[in-house]
């Protein structure tokens, strides 16, 4: 008797052959696809135009540790210079919890009703141990992320300057060349990131929370110095009273101060980003500021001398990068570690060491 063939429900019948003619086609058309990357007079072109895609784009390019992505994003953001430099450039700083994103939701909804395009620069905050960020920006700002007028481009602080996106500076001459007429920086509001951002926008707004003990803290941190207006938020209900309260306090703290080169008088205000009072004063005065600045030319100067910052900025990140990436400076730099870790050098006399390498 012949046995029949085992059969098992795993076994692997033929099936429709797919036709070699299709799946050449389709990987020529992932291929073009991969290809199909937008030169940097093309890129330009559309950002000019108003296309937010090419505009991100640009941005991700800006933003690439890739050198030829340095190279094209450098050459995109020439072209861009001399559709840039007319918007209106805010900082916003505060410490986390102050509601900063609620405020530039309500902020930026009231400009583009006035008929303005908005660009939002977010800076998330990255992890020191994992290099990660959350950028959540997108999702805070749910209301102005649908709106056409506005932009919103969440993006991680890295190791840079004061917790500011290393590239911010160029992606406002992006946003500004697509047509944007007020760009607003938001800060992590820690650390250093206040004078990172201070020194590369127009006027400095510095949101407050009444009974939160920092009116004073304020004072020693420094950071009232630098703001031109200080908004005390959530303004509103039961707080509204002791927002009163701090409001006197940060007014006499501002005239602790001597007076500020833009001969400005910083100003105190009320608002509650959530029941979207005190916004329209708060745009009020910024418009109030600009007119000043620019009627005593300090509007022009300043922006001169942080392009001047900016120079040198650059060239001592440009060193530190050169440095660290050479192959004798990576080897040598993990022994010198080692000797640090096992007390046999002092930091000072390694780096040194590692500094008359490179010479």
């Amino acid at each position: 008797m012949t046995k029949k063939p085992k059969t098992s429900a795993l076994q692997e019948k033929d099936g429709v052959s797919q036709s070699e003619i299709t799946n050449t086609i389709s990987i020529e058309n992932i291929q073009l696809k991969r290809k199909a990357q937008p030169s940097s007079t093309e890129l330009v072109a559309q950002i000019i135009k108003g296309n937010i895609t090419a505009l991100s784009r640009a941005i991700t390019l800006v933003e690439s540790s890739n050198i030829n992505h340095s190279k094209k994003a450098n050459d995109v953001i020439k072209q861009c210079l001399p559709y840039a430099n007319s918007s209106v450039r805010i900082g916003i700083t505060g410490v986390p919890g102050v509601g900063k994103s609620t405020f530039i939701e309500a902020f930026g909804t009231h400009l583009t009703n006035l008929g303005k395009k908005v660009a939002v620069l977010a800076v998330d905050p990255s992890s020191s141990l994992s290099k990660g960020s959350i950028l959540g920006d997108k999702t805070r700002m749910e209301d102005l992320v649908k709106n056409k007028n506005a932009f919103i481009r969440p993006s991680p602080s890295g190791d840079s300057l004061g917790g500011v996106a290393r590239k911010t500076r160029e992606t406002i001459i992006l946003c500004e060349a697509a047509g944007f007429d007020t760009i607003v920086i938001e800060t992590v509001g820690v650390g250093q990131s206040e004078t990172a951002v201070h020194s590369m926008v127009d006027f400095f707004l510095l949101l407050k929370l009444a009974g939160a003990g920092d009116e004073l803290q304020g004072i020693k941190r420094g950071i009232i110095e630098m703001a031109d207006a200080i908004a005390i938020n959530k303004a509103d209900g039961d707080n509204l009273k002791s927002a009163k309260l701090a409001k006197v306090e940060f007014n006499r703290a501002l005239h602790l101060y001597p007076q500020k080169a833009s001969n400005w008088q910083p100003k105190v205000t009320l608002c509650s980003a959530l029941k979207n009072k005190g916004i329209s004063e708060i745009w009020q005065l910024i418009e109030n500021y600009i007119e000043h600045t620019k009627n005593n030319s300090f509007f022009n100067i300043n922006r001169t001398e942080q392009n001047k910052f900016w120079l040198l900025q650059t060239i001592e990140e440009r060193l530190k990068s050169d440095f660290f990436n050479q192959s004798q400076i990576k080897k040598e730099l993990k022994s010198q570690l080692q000797l640090i870790e096992a007390g046999k050098i002092t930091p000072f006399a390694a780096a040194e060491y590692l500094l008359n390498l490179k010479n």
